[in-house]
Order: C-alpha cells, then structure tokens, then sequence
C-alpha cells in the first residue's frame, strides 16, 4: 500500500468530505515526514492543523534576524480571509508570534497561518491567489527593533 500524499489538496479535501459525511470528529495521519491533523467542528466547518514548527528560510542560522513562514500544506494562497471586506493590511505591518497572517485554503476549508513570532512582517514573498505546495515561502518577518 502506498502512503498517502498529505500535501496533495484533492486528498485532504477527499478525507475531510468523507469524515464530515460519515460523522466522524476527526483524524490524525501521521507519516516519517508529515503529520495532518483534521478536526470537524459541528457548525464551523472543518480546520485542519500541522504540529511541526513554523521552518526558519534555508541558510539562517537560528536567532538570525529574519524568519519566513513556510505553507503548511498545498493549497491557495491567501492574505486576507476571502469573506473579509476590508482593505488589505499593507506591509510592513507589526505582528505577535500568535497573529493570523495569512490562509492556505483547500475547497473550502481554511487553514489560518501564524506568524511564529513576534516582529515585522515585512516582505511578502507568494502571489495572493497563488497555489503553494509544503514548505514554500510566504512572508518574511524581521525582528523589532
């Protein structure tokens, strides 16, 4: 049996469709490289959740000065909350390690993205819209000074 692509959105959209449909709350698949975590909520639909570690960009040494926030999980990439009707927050903007700075969104389902730590989120590095695959860059956040 082959292992399941957990980066692959048809699948976990696939997955999350038949547990909502069978009734089930949720699952947990865990792999040597990936971990997904489905939880149905009654009212609110499905989130999906990763317990790795927001990556810190290829070469930084740690407490180097700048972070980026990698995706999760494939999916379309986006800045705002698509029913959200206000303007674009520009950047560079402030933010703390626990503020949404972004979605990665499969079908449906909406996967918020934290920022990981606190500072400046100062570079945006994908396209809003853009569908992004498992560990591609999305922003960069910079210390405070």
């Amino acid at each position: 049996m082959s292992a399941i692509d957990l980066s692959d959105p048809a699948t976990i959209a696939f997955l999350t469709e038949a547990l909502t449909a069978a009734g089930v709350n949720g699952l947990e698949i865990s792999q040597p490289d990936a971990q997904l975590r489905i939880v149905v909520a009654g009212k609110g639909g499905a989130r999906i959740s990763s317990t790795e570690a927001t990556p810190r960009a290829p070469g930084l040494a740690p407490g180097s000065a700048s972070a980026v926030v990698k995706a999760p999980m494939a999916g379309r990439f986006c800045v705002e909350h698509p029913a959200a009707s206000a303007a674009p927050q520009k950047l560079p903007r402030s933010v703390s390690d626990a503020d949404i700075v972004g979605f990665v969104g499969v079908g449906h389902i909406l996967l918020p993205l934290r920022a990981g730590r606190s500072g400046i989120l100062t570079r945006l590095i994908a396209e809003p819209g853009a569908l992004v695959g498992f560990g591609d860059p999305l922003f960069e956040i910079e210390p405070q000074s």
